[in-house]
């Protein structure tokens, strides 16, 4: 599937990137050949060489270079006729493959003018932003992409003319956001804690309204119950320009601050174009920023369980099940996706308690599923909510409702803030909650990065494994987790286009899916 590799400074005013045939190599063993198996590489055209385990690529090589990788034993075979036309020596065999030679960083191939404008993008914790599109426009018009240190870089640009820098990222508008910054949220409204960075002000104004209030809880909500897939008058992120200093941080509309920077009559070699990344509805910053963080380290701090009475349900009755919590009070709010299956009941109604119809999202109901997010304040004799049923079947209510983090990951938020699991017990002794799965990456098809939820019984050691359509191996992913709600990410930069499959297992537990990666 080739191999995509970034020119580098050479040190003498040029770019170059050393390729080795290792690179290459998927894992897979060569059987029946003597061993030691030597790997060479070369571009096509020229000559393997047994002892040529790597080339050199520069800015004279096209951007997309086919090469041979070859594959050498070590037996002595008087009849083996060698590429270079000699007989005697080692057997052999090839592929044909290719790289992408990509100039994005440093710009060195580019000898169009000496002018250059890079910068980074960081949140306002200084943590870099990985994969932004930065677009140039005005003399030169140019798109970049961020790296792992959230650095881009326009080179070879004329000086004296005007350039417009515009960074944009609008996928996963999930990421980093859930129930608990609806709390951060409704606590500004309320001015029990208001919130004073003017970049989490604009986090917070999910609707860009240009202020913050109920509408934006509501809109926040209706995301994470998967009623909404997107913000309805938002984009994802926000970027400001990091020079810009608000007049009035407590309200950062009260100007319009600047999304571009513009550089009017480029003068010397170089000028900087840094911004601030601002993820809208992540309050407390805990939004995925880079790839390489590979997973999400999850500290639960206990168990959150609705209290259900148990009961046999008889095929064609009815029954109203109400959701309590004994531990209600101490908590701030609750996510999660409630499940039902739906071959064994029906589901009927749902009945407001101290939960309403805004805390329930139905887009998934005929899958057996209903996402549910609540903050406020409640007891343990408070009914949350009821569910009406009809029995389809004979069947223990234990056996027909659980909880699961298929849409709506499933978490609560004690009052020191802390993680906690969520579960089901009933009264006769049963308790459900999330056991072993593993959901659909999201989004899906994707470029860029794309993110893997799975949910463990317990702590411990797990491995995602992603191959393409013949078994190849690709990535692997291994590490120890949490038991309930986790999740990696992955790079498109990583992966091949196409369709893969990803497979998790940890101890006695496995479980695949496919996904799509396109250009």
């Amino acid at each position: 599937n080739g191999l995509a590799v970034e020119l580098m400074p050479d040190g003498q005013g040029g770019a170059a990137m050393a390729i080795w045939a290792s690179d290459f190599l998927a894992g897979s063993q060569i059987g029946d050949c003597s061993e030691p198996i030597r790997y060479s590489i070369n571009k096509v055209g020229e000559t393997p060489d047994i002892n040529k385990t790597s080339i050199t690529v520069t800015c004279d090589d096209p951007a997309t270079l086919d090469v041979e990788i070859y594959a050498w034993d070590s037996a002595n075979n008087p009849t083996s006729v060698q590429p270079d036309g000699t007989v005697g020596g080692p057997n052999y065999d090839f592929c044909r493959t290719y790289v992408l030679i990509q100039d994005n960083m440093f710009g060195l191939c580019d000898d169009a003018g000496s002018g250059s404008i890079a910068g980074l993008i960081n949140t306002e914790a200084t943590d870099p932003v990985e994969n932004v599109n930065v677009q140039l426009s005005g003399q030169d018009s140019q798109m970049k992409t961020t790296n792992l240190q959230g650095q881009y870089a326009f080179s070879g640009l004329l000086t004296g003319y005007d350039y417009t820098v515009v960074p944009s990222l609008d996928v996963n508008p999930l990421n980093g956001v859930s129930t608990f910054d609806i709390v951060l949220i409704t606590k500004h409204i309320l001015g029990v804690e208001p919130i004073t960075s003017p970049y989490k002000l604009i986090a917070a104004d999910v609707n860009n309204s240009r202020n913050i209030s109920i509408l934006d809880l509501i809109a926040l909500r209706k995301l994470i119950l998967s009623v909404d897939t997107e913000f309805t008058n938002n984009t994802s992120w926000r970027f400001v320009d990091a020079s810009y200093n608000f007049p009035n941080p407590t309200n950062p509309w009260s100007q319009a601050f600047p999304e571009v920077k513009n550089i009017n009559d480029l003068v010397g070699e170089f000028a900087n174009a840094n911004f601030i990344a601002i993820k809208i509805g992540d309050i407390d910053g805990n939004a995925r920023l880079t790839s390489i963080a590979g997973t999400e380290v999850r500290n639960i701090a206990g168990d959150f369980n609705f209290q259900v009475a148990d009961a046999q349900l008889v095929s064609g009755n009815e029954y109203t099940v109400d959701f309590r919590a004994a531990d209600v009070a101490s908590i701030l709010g609750y996510q999660g996706t409630l499940t039902f299956d739906r071959n064994a009941v029906e589901l009927v109604d749902i009945i407001a308690g101290v939960a309403t119809a805004e805390n329930f999202g139905l887009r998934f109901v005929e899958q057996g599923v209903i996402t549910t997010s609540w903050n406020g304040a409640a007891t343990a004799n408070d009914v949350l909510f009821s569910l009406v049923v009809r029995a389809k079947t004979d069947v223990a209510l234990s056996n027909v409702l659980g909880i699961s983090s298929r849409y709506t990951v499933a978490e609560a938020y004690n009052t020191n803030s802390e993680l906690m699991n969520v579960g089901i017990q009933f009264n006769s002794g049963t308790i459900a909650n999330a056991g072993f799965e593993l959901y659909q990456n999201t989004p899906n098809p994707f470029k860029g990065q794309t993110l893997i939820g799975f949910n463990l019984p317990e702590a411990g050691d797990a491995t995602i494994t992603v191959s393409d359509i013949t078994g190849r191996v690709i990535k692997l992913v291994r590490g120890n987790y949490a038991q309930g709600y986790n999740q990696v990410t992955l790079n498109s930069s990583d992966l091949p286009t196409g369709v893969l499959t990803y497979t998790l297992e940890s101890g006695e537990y496995t479980a695949t899916r496919k996904m799509v990666r396109t250009e």
